[in-house]
């Protein structure tokens, strides 16, 4: 049974369980019966997205339009150039502007999509806040469609070589793709493409230019999707079809944080039964690293956040402990392994503070202990740990949008 609870800071909305050998990567996921319904998601709002609500007003991310919901077929005609509305940083920290911009027809491999549903992440302010410039330091005249991810989309049209997609397909655009062909994508193991991996140029993969411009000034694309533009061109490679059926402003939540998290637990983690688990920030990702190992068996699941609101609302995502670091009068390492009988077995950062990575570490239990890092630093992006924190047999792994 669907449902939403909505209170002045925390929006929750509550989904059906995916089974456990549900997959997990967006670009294999089709979710098209209804019992294979997303996760738990769990939103949070923070006063450095203000600005972001203010900016984007009068560009709806959700769109009312209800008689686009199926493409004309194909004319034959070739697509031609669109003027539509988008949001733009023009620097870091910069509010965004709602410009008026020329989005080009797609090129072979790629496909023009209408954005019907997007949301937030919270990497997406860090580079906002502090590393704009610095992602995008090969590029002299910066200017970015912004928001990376997250992203409901219908196909308007396709460019040659394209099979599998068509007028009117209802995709989800993630911003890390896959060719199939490279050594990455073939071994089974790894999401980072060689080829449609982190794009941070502002271009197109297949001829190094970009797809978007304000009165003939090319403005650059922000990791491959650039959701808040109501068209958007990317490689076919960075998307995936989706039931029709399926509501456009709750798929589009897979895109991201959603994927992330279970990822975390499912593939890259791989949560064993009867296991313990710490996971450090109750966000998007965070809660939906709970629900990936509560899926998995996992005998315990401890929540650690600063937000004393989040502890009960925490519980129906999986958590079943709660600590609140201002709360305790020891550090937070000496609580998980008081209670947990010298350490965790799995631990998760989902904050982005190099800091508390070391703290998850330090959770872990000797011998077995593994810890999965998942957030973006906004500064001190070098994590520094005792060595003998891995010579007695922890492990510390990194995790991009859920390996």
């Amino acid at each position: 049974m669907n449902e939403w609870m909505i209170s002045s800071d925390l929006l929750v909305y509550r989904f059906s369980p995916l089974p456990i050998n549900h997959p997990t990567n967006p670009r294999c996921c089709s979710c098209h019966h209804h019992s294979y319904q997303l996760p738990l998601v769990y939103l949070s709002s923070s006063s450095s997205s203000s600005s972001f609500s203010s900016s984007l007003s009068s560009l709806r991310c959700i769109r009312e339009d209800k008689n686009f919901q199926q493409m004309s077929s194909p004319s034959g005609k070739q697509p031609q150039v669109i003027i539509c509305k988008a949001a733009v940083a023009w620097g870091a920290s910069e509010p965004l502007v709602i410009e008026e911009v020329e989005v080009g027809p797609p090129q072979p491999m790629e496909i023009r999509v209408k954005v019907v549903s997007t949301s937030l992440c919270r990497s997406d302010l860090t580079a906002w806040e502090s590393q704009l410039s610095m992602i995008c330091s090969s590029i002299a005249d910066i200017l970015l469609l912004w928001n990376k991810y997250v992203v409901q989309t219908i196909v308007e049209s396709v460019g040659d070589e394209v099979t599998e997609f068509s007028e009117g397909d209802h995709v989800l655009t993630v911003f890390t793709g896959e060719c199939s062909a490279c050594k990455q994508c073939k071994s089974g193991k790894s999401n980072i493409c060689q080829a449609l991996g982190l794009e941070r140029r502002g271009l197109m993969h297949s001829d190094q230019k970009t797809r978007f411009f304000i009165k003939g000034r090319p403005v650059y694309h922000y990791y491959v999707v650039s959701s808040f533009s109501e068209y958007i061109v990317v490689h076919s490679g960075c998307a995936v079809k989706v039931n029709s059926d399926v509501p456009l402003e709750k798929i589009c939540l897979l895109s991201c944080g959603v994927a992330t998290g279970l990822g975390a637990a499912w593939n890259v983690a791989d949560v064993s039964k009867g296991s313990t688990v710490v996971i450090f920030g109750l966000g998007t990702v965070g809660l939906s690293v709970a629900q990936g190992a509560e899926f998995r068996g996992a005998s315990r699941i401890i929540g650690v956040d600063t937000n004393p609101a989040k502890g009960e609302k925490a519980k129906a995502f999986g958590i079943t402990d709660f600590i609140n670091p201002n709360e305790c009068n020891e550090c937070i390492q000496q609580v998980v392994k008081r209670i947990t009988d010298g350490g965790a077995d799995y631990s998760f950062e989902c904050i982005g503070d190099t800091g508390m990575i070391t703290t998850a570490l330090e959770s872990c239990c000797d011998g077995w202990g593994l810890t999965v890092t998942l957030g973006v630093p906004k500064v001190n992006p070098v994590v520094t740990a005792h060595y003998g924190l891995l010579l007695t047999g922890r492990t510390l792994k990194g995790s991009l949008f859920g390996g």
